[in-house]
């Protein structure tokens, strides 16, 4: 068939679970949507590098997601994919429609779901069949150095993930080779040459069991704490209690919630942090209150609370009463004057591809 039709699923997640700060990573069911077509009949196309990019969902109102395919972060991502295999744009007549259900900003892995997406775009434009999970997750490590969200969201389910430690030269490589895919303005003057693929076996990823019983409450509050300023306050060196601390916590915490049924004192416990979320406390007003005052002992069905990712998104572990631990944690932030959504997650299948 001159035409073909693909939709790309990625889940969202959430990184660190407490203690596990740039290890953790839960993929969720709310999913970032790709529906593609290709008109391989055509040999020419209007559009620049032959893709057309529309757009729906978290952003679109504020202009926030450029429909430029030299400048999406999920184009860009996948055109990296594709010159590293010798091909220079997409297929004519490329039309990739992103459906964005995921917060921009919240701790929710918005950009680790794009990246992943965009990576799996690449393969699937590119007829680059052979690329495996793992590789692609190498091309996601050069971009999203944080592979527990990209992790959770290529692989699914709950995971632990590791860097391999790399080369000054590929420490260098922070993001993808603009100046060697992207013509100007956005990478500077298009070389024409092929980008250095990723280096082999970058990061490596656990699955860890998950019980059934357990389900997220994510509560969302209604502004954004940018990924770069979240680092920003924390420190450059730990206490060495601090240390200790998290990493007591961090062995249990894959083996408590993994257990059915669950244990509630000893999730709750598990799920303390002392790395980032006290330092985080000053960008997200009644996050200390939030998590000290929510206790298994004070709130029936609860497990535990944490920052999800950089936030300001709240993730409860729950087995029950979902709605009323929300509000409980609503009314904290609304004497904040901070206005918040809710919803009920379940951990979710990695990326997946459907074809029509």
């Amino acid at each position: 068939m001159a035409t073909e039709s693909f939709i790309i699923k990625t889940p969202c997640s959430s990184a660190n679970i407490g203690p596990g700060f740039d290890v953790i990573g839960l993929a969720l069911s709310m999913y970032l949507e790709l529906h593609v077509t290709i008109d391989r009949s055509k040999t020419q196309s209007e559009h620049p590098l032959n893709c057309r990019v529309t757009y729906e969902g978290e952003g679109e109102d504020g202009g926030e997601i450029s429909l430029d395919p030299q400048v999406n972060l999920l184009t860009r991502v996948a055109l990296y994919v594709l010159r590293c295999h010798d091909q220079r744009s997409f297929p004519c007549e490329t039309h990739v429609h992103i459906k964005n259900p995921i917060p921009l900003g919240r701790g929710l892995g918005s950009s680790g779901a794009a990246v992943v997406a965009g990576v799996m775009l690449g393969k699937e434009c590119g007829g680059l069949h052979h690329l495996t999970p793992e590789r692609l997750f190498d091309f996601c490590l050069m971009i999203e150095r944080h592979p527990d969200n990209v992790g959770a969201a290529l692989f699914g389910g709950f995971v632990g993930t590791y860097l391999k430690p790399l080369t000054p030269e590929d420490v260098a490589r922070v993001e993808i080779p603009l100046s060697e895919v992207l013509p100007a303005p956005a990478g500077g003057v298009d070389t024409g040459s092929k980008p250095p693929s990723p280096p082999h076996g970058i990061g490596h990823h656990i699955k860890f069991p998950w019980a059934p019983e357990i389900k997220a409450v994510a509560i969302i509050p209604e502004f954004e704490v940018p990924t770069a300023k979240a680092r920003e306050v924390l420190p450059a060196q730990y206490p060495r209690p601090d240390v200790t601390f998290n990493l007591q916590r961090i062995a249990l915490l894959p083996v408590a919630l993994g257990q059915s049924p669950p244990d509630p004192e000893l999730i709750y416990l598990a799920m303390q942090d002392k790395l980032h979320q006290p330092y985080r406390q000053t960008l997200i007003p009644g996050l200390t209150e939030i998590v000290e005052s929510m206790t298994p002992g004070t709130q029936p069905g609860l497990l535990g609370v944490c920052l999800s990712g950089a936030g300001p998104t709240i993730l409860a572990l729950a087995t029950s009463n979902f709605a009323e631990i929300a509000d409980r944690i609503i009314v904290r932030f609304k004497d904040n004057n901070i206005v918040c959504n809710w919803k009920v997650l379940e951990p979710a299948e990695g990326t997946t591809v459907v074809r029509a």
